[in-house]
């Protein structure tokens, strides 16, 4: 599964895999997992994300990867690992990378997202329930790219990463208002979309 997304006016130095890591316990259990306290060290990928795996790296049909970065979420950085063994390359770890964050509604059922993404269709800044603000995601997100095409050239780097943080990337690459956001269409687990040249 992937989306193709292209910044028409701009001239990479590299190229970029954005991958959504693959389904995990909070996916199964149907809980928001945003906060370090509770992403960092629990609730990792799932049996159906671990099956995932096998599957994208066994059918493997995107350019080879020569770095991988990853977030820090247990979730994201077993995805990362998997990929990284898989072609024999280290993990960089990228904390601007983490899930964005929930707030009041962390480690409370998923059904509360559609409210926030509700809320952010109406405001980028907004922070009702001390929710992470899609303006601050997309200034996080985007200075690790940027930082990679001023650091790094001719590579082809994994980025994994969480739904909300590289739907919220791409829209900010794409010049839209980051008010649609959810316009995008939705990463799926362990989906990779790739990016630039």
């Amino acid at each position: 599964m992937s989306n193709t997304f292209t910044a028409t006016f701009y001239h990479w130095r590299n190229r970029y895999l954005l991958m959504r890591h693959g389904h995990s316990q909070a996916n199964e259990q149907g809980l928001i997992i945003s906060s370090p306290g509770r992403g960092l060290s629990d609730f990792g990928l799932s049996p159906l994300g671990e099956e995932q795996l096998s599957t994208v790296i066994e059918q493997w049909r995107w350019p080879t990867p020569t770095k991988v970065v990853h977030s820090d979420f247990l979730r994201t950085t077993q995805t990362a690992d998997r990929v990284a063994k898989a072609f024999g390359l280290t993990l960089e770890k990228e904390e601007r990378l983490r899930e964005r964050y929930f707030g009041e509604l962390d480690g409370q059922s998923d059904r509360h997202y559609p409210d926030v993404w509700a809320l952010d269709a109406q405001d980028a800044g907004h922070q009702q329930h001390q929710v992470e603000a899609v303006s601050h995601v997309a200034k996080r997100m985007c200075a690790v790219v940027e930082q990679l095409e001023r650091r790094c050239e001719g590579e082809t780097v994994l980025v994994v990463s969480h739904g909300d943080p590289l739907q919220i990337l791409l829209t900010a690459l794409a010049n839209k208002p980051l008010t649609q956001h959810r316009e995008q269409p939705a990463l799926q687990p362990a989906s990779i979309t790739p990016l630039g040249s």
